[in-house]
């Protein structure tokens, strides 16, 4: 298995309720929650940062393609929201992506704009399927978490 990152995401949080310290490859990102569920509001939510992480992926691989194509666009601005959806499968999570390309009017280019947005790499990770191995470790040893019995790799998340 070949990881995408090259040094894992670490994070720690101490007895400060909901601050979090995470570290990654060039820094430390600090993280809370906000004041109405019991946090300080000193960094992003969890959320915010799932959210963030879209955004910038969607701004960087449009940037690249216009670029590439050597098209006249100076500035695009991406928003993103997220909300529950109660449906006959139960609960799922929706998110609604918002791109702003001003000076594009054309509908053919703004179409191919968008399926490139549709395709950066963070939209695939969240549309495909995603499967998370936890470890707990205490002194010295590690438990991997049991996957369910009917657990479905090719169960849809999201």
């Amino acid at each position: 298995m070949k990881y995408i990152l090259e040094n894992s995401i670490k994070g720690i949080i101490g007895s400060e309720k909901y601050l979090t310290s995470v570290q990654w490859r060039n820094g430390v990102l600090i993280t809370d929650e906000p004041v109405k569920l019991g946090g300080q509001d000193l960094g992003p939510d969890p959320y915010t940062l799932l959210l963030s992480s879209l955004v910038s992926c969607t701004l960087a691989t449009l940037r690249m393609y216009i670029d590439h194509k050597g098209l006249p666009v100076p500035e695009i601005a991406v928003e993103a929201n997220m909300y529950h959806k109660i449906g006959n499968e139960g609960t799922v999570m929706c998110i609604e992506r918002r791109i702003d390309i001003p000076d594009v009017a054309d509908p053919e280019l703004q179409q191919r704009l968008m399926r490139v947005a549709e395709n950066c790499p963070v939209s695939k990770i969240l549309k495909g399927t995603i499967m998370i191995s936890s470890t707990f470790r205490t002194a010295g040893t590690a438990v991997r978490k049991p996957e369910p019995d009917n657990f479905n790799t090719d169960q849809q998340i999201g």
